[in-house]
């Protein structure tokens, strides 16, 4: 079913990037990885595919990885990619770019070493991107709005891991007051699923009067997180 803004309905003049306006509406977005049944029996990697709803289970965005065999088979998750994301009528209305990075204990110092991700909505546009801090014991990245201002800090538990029924927790923090504003949620999914595939759940929630830009950022950060974390290497 197509969803229609509430906005559209009573006449709201929408300004942000096409696609978008339906995120002035949401809090808080869910998104559930499709896995394919040919790399759960093989375990050869396959670019990964994900569906993007509301609470309510109603569809929003599809968003699909974007890579060659060879970069998804030698570099696991450190692979570089592209991902667009389609509405529910096909159009593209965000991309999210991941560079490759090769982190290791010898360069994991190193800045240029450090994982990233930048968002454009729409393709060629950037309206943020996500930058990885060097943290010994807590994973701890930096989201940046289009005129690379620091606007959210994000700060993961010290164990990033999903251990066996609970959930992992990345919070959202305000850099300008420090104050909690959201939280991305990697959602444990049963054992079975857990052991057997890489196949996440993850949810992430945002302030209401948050600009529409910054939702699709923290959006990307979602995608960047379970990538580094949660995509297991065959």
């Amino acid at each position: 079913m197509e969803l229609e803004s509430h906005h559209a309905q009573r006449g709201f003049q929408y300004t942000g990037p096409p696609g978008l306006e339906y995120l002035s509406e949401l809090d808080q977005l869910l998104v559930q990885q499709q896995k394919e049944i040919l790399e759960i029996f093989t375990g050869w990697e396959s670019q990964n595919k994900y569906k993007i709803v509301n609470t309510m289970g109603q569809l929003v965005y599809f968003a699909t990885e974007d890579s060659d065999l060879c970069t998804r088979q030698c570099c696991g998750n450190l692979r570089g990619f592209n991902m667009p994301v389609i509405d529910t009528v096909g159009q593209e209305v965000m991309l999210f770019e991941r560079p490759f990075s090769c982190t290791s204990a010898g360069c994991y110092c190193c800045y240029s070493c450090l994982q990233e991700m930048k968002i454009y909505a729409p393709r060629g546009q950037l309206i943020g991107s996500v930058h990885e801090h060097f943290d010994f014991c807590t994973p701890t990245y930096s989201v940046f709005d289009a005129m690379e201002q620091e606007v959210f800090k994000i700060t993961g538990d010290t164990c990033a891991i999903a251990c066996c029924g609970n959930d992992v927790n990345f919070m959202v923090l305000s850099s300008a007051t420090g104050e909690t504003v959201g939280r991305i949620q990697k959602q444990w999914t049963g054992m079975v699923r857990e052991v057997f595939t890489d196949a996440d759940n993850f949810s992430v929630t945002f302030p209401m009067d948050l600009d529409v830009k910054m939702k699709g950022v923290l959006l990307g950060a979602l995608f960047l997180i379970d990538f580094v974390y949660f995509e297991r290497n065959n």
